[in-house]
């Protein structure tokens, strides 16, 4: 036989051998991603884990564990609240960016998370390349509180009383980056005055000193601020939403005293590793928005000064670039370097 004709029958023989297995290897393509489906139509089928990249008994670690319960219910499976703190934020935030891409994994993020890629240099992850936005959970705007030995009213006699006093006033914050610190300077800027800042090792120690005399203005949380207002030991002047908060209905927007559409929230909301399912990550969307809707749960954050989120995962995903863009301008301007 010549070589050619050997040449020719081992290649038909390939052929053949090909063709005879291509049926195999489309059954077993076809069963592999008839697998991946199903995982997904069953999801879930065991514990949920909710990172919250914060230490125990703030906002944020309240929230998760206001949705979680009712989050549980609603997905038939345990949704557990792993509390994992440490490095502003940074290394729970990091251990979910590295999570399998299967939904049994959530995190927790604060307007922190927008804050931190314009002062940390090298983050262990990218925000929005390695995570994907599924809802906001709530947000709370600020309310302007003063001592009372202090003779301003309003948004216009405090900015009356610091622009013919430059650097007299002072103004208490969690720590130089935060959200209070940074939101403080967004009006600062807006009204075209000069405050001195006063830093703290945490909200509650600035807050404890305004109370005492000691520092002149706090941004504050709705819920720490309300007793002492309405004790008369501090004065609000405004709220940071753009619309009055129910449970301080007589308080005034800075937007509507002078600055149209000013407005600063500290937020929360789930984010889970980028390449979850589509299906999965529109299922949570869609059950954390039920949880968040329930009366209970809907009157519990009313009453501390917050708005109820269920936003789409886009609706997130904007928000949270638009965040990102806010705050990188105000570091910009202030001179914060990152670090």
């Amino acid at each position: 036989m010549s070589v050619t004709a050997r040449v020719y029958m081992i290649s038909t023989t390939a052929k053949h051998r090909s063709s005879a297995l291509a049926p195999l290897f489309t059954v077993a393509l076809v069963a592999v991603a008839c697998a991946a489906c199903a995982c997904a139509a069953d999801y879930p089928t065991k514990p949920v884990r909710f990172i919250v990249p914060l230490s125990p008994g703030g906002p944020a670690d309240s929230v998760a564990r206001l949705v979680a319960t009712p989050l549980a219910e609603r997905l038939h499976q345990p949704v557990v609240v792993d509390n994992r703190s440490g490095a502003s934020t940074i290394v729970g935030t990091e251990i979910v960016a590295r999570s399998p891409a299967d939904g049994y994994t959530m995190l927790m993020i604060t307007t922190t998370h927008a804050i931190n890629p314009s002062v940390f240099r090298n983050l262990p992850y990218d925000l929005l390349a390695d995570l994907t936005p599924v809802t906001m959970t709530a947000s709370a705007p600020f309310v302007i509180v003063v001592q009372p030995r202090v003779a301003v009213s309003s948004v216009k006699d405090l900015i009356a009383m610091a622009q013919r006093k430059p650097d007299a006033l002072s103004y208490g914050t969690s720590g130089v980056g935060s959200s209070m610190h940074l939101t403080t300077e967004l009006f600062s800027n807006a009204a075209q005055i000069s405050m001195t800042h006063v830093p703290y090792k945490g909200a509650g120690p600035a807050f404890v000193d305004l109370l005492g005399a000691h520092i002149d203005i706090v941004f504050s949380s709705a819920l720490a601020a309300l007793p002492h207002v309405n004790s008369g030991k501090l004065r609000g002047i405004a709220v940071t939403s753009l619309k009055r908060i129910s449970v301080m209905p007589a308080l005034p927007t800075v937007a509507e005293s002078g600055f149209p559409g000013f407005e600063s929230s500290s937020w929360n909301g789930v984010m889970v590793p980028a390449k979850t399912p589509a299906r999965i990550t529109a299922q949570l969307q869609g059950e954390i928005a039920a949880a968040l809707a329930l009366p209970a749960v809907a009157e519990s954050l009313s009453k501390e000064g917050a708005n109820v989120g269920g936003n789409s995962s886009a609706e997130f995903s904007a928000y949270i670039k638009s965040e990102m863009q806010k705050w990188a301008a105000v570091i910009k301007r202030i001179g914060i370097k990152p670090e």
